[in-house]
């Protein structure tokens, strides 16, 4: 379990991290969220020993040694490939400074390769691949010395949906072979999808830390997903309805100010007349983070 207490950070007089504290349990996947500028990338500084940090970070109840760093693999967000060397040079510089024997690392590149559908093979230019395709590359070099922990900031970042989603099974694969996870992201979309918890941080606070879903529920169940002839304005003077969004399928989204509103909405609406969809849901992660993100500037 990699464990973080307390840990605060400033650079110069301005202070950047706030009392940080939250765990990520092994074998999970975390989601690391908030505004640019939040502390994010700050925060995997501090866990990776790149800056100095008031506080205390351990992995499995003790400090990190040299050798627990070699069992981390780190996606920085500003990737960092050279772009004159072979993509077998390149993956052979990275994972050695993990340890890894360069023999290995060849042999198991091509695998690699083809498993993240790289347009390219071990011998050619960094340079000569697209911007996905030397994410692709770094991603590989984070991944191919079998890393215990793995950091991740903005995995997704500039990537075609469909390189999103094969980036995805990947993380979920590395999950299921016995890593811990965490990355940062913006859409909040990939985190429900891929994530057992979620922190959210905010101007160097945390407002958020625990389960996804245990996270929304708490959050009530202000979301009603409803197929019905009514219009949206006949559907806004429903009470405790705050707004009423149309959906693409023809299906309408109610806002409620309280989860208690829905039985009284459902019997109204379903008063002499049959209702084919009537679904009442927590906000999203994304609706969540944008009323915390608020809060603190309210």
């Amino acid at each position: 379990m990699l464990k973080i207490e307390h840990l605060n950070k400033s650079f110069g007089s301005t202070q950047v991290l706030f009392d940080v504290n939250f765990d990520v349990p092994d074998r999970r996947i975390l989601g690391l969220v908030g505004k640019n500028g939040s502390g994010k990338s700050t925060i995997f500084h501090s866990i990776l020993k790149f800056v100095d940090y008031d506080g205390q970070i351990s992995i499995d109840g003790h400090s990190f040694s040299a050798k627990d760093y070699d069992t981390i693999g780190y996606l920085p967000e500003e990737r960092s490939l050279m772009p004159k060397l072979t993509i077998e040079d390149q993956v052979v510089f990275l994972a050695s400074l993990k340890g890894m024997p360069a023999k290995k690392i060849k042999e198991e590149l091509p695998d690699w390769l083809s498993r993240l559908a790289v347009k390219g093979i071990p011998m050619d230019k960094i340079k000569s691949l697209s911007k996905g395709n030397q994410q692709k590359v770094q991603m590989i070099a984070t991944l191919i010395h079998q890393p215990k922990l793995i950091i991740l900031d903005e995995p997704f970042s500039g990537l075609d949906p469909v390189n999103v989603d094969l980036m995805k099974q990947l993380i979920l694969e590395e999950k299921r072979k016995g890593a811990t996870i965490i990355f940062s992201d913006h859409d909040m979309r990939n985190v429900e999808e891929l994530c057992d918890d979620v922190v959210m941080i905010n101007d160097g606070h945390i407002v958020l830390n625990g389960p996804v879903n245990e996270i929304k529920n708490s959050f009530g169940l202000t979301r009603i997903f409803v197929r019905t002839d009514k219009s949206a304005a006949e559907l806004s003077a429903l009470p405790g309805v705050k707004d009423v969004i149309l959906q693409n399928n023809g299906m309408k989204l109610l806002i409620l100010a309280d989860e208690k509103y829905g039985k009284d909405i459902f019997n109204q609406l379903s008063a002499g007349q049959y209702i084919q969809t009537f679904d009442q849901e927590p906000p999203t992660l994304d609706e969540i983070f944008k009323m915390k993100a608020g809060a603190r500037h309210e």
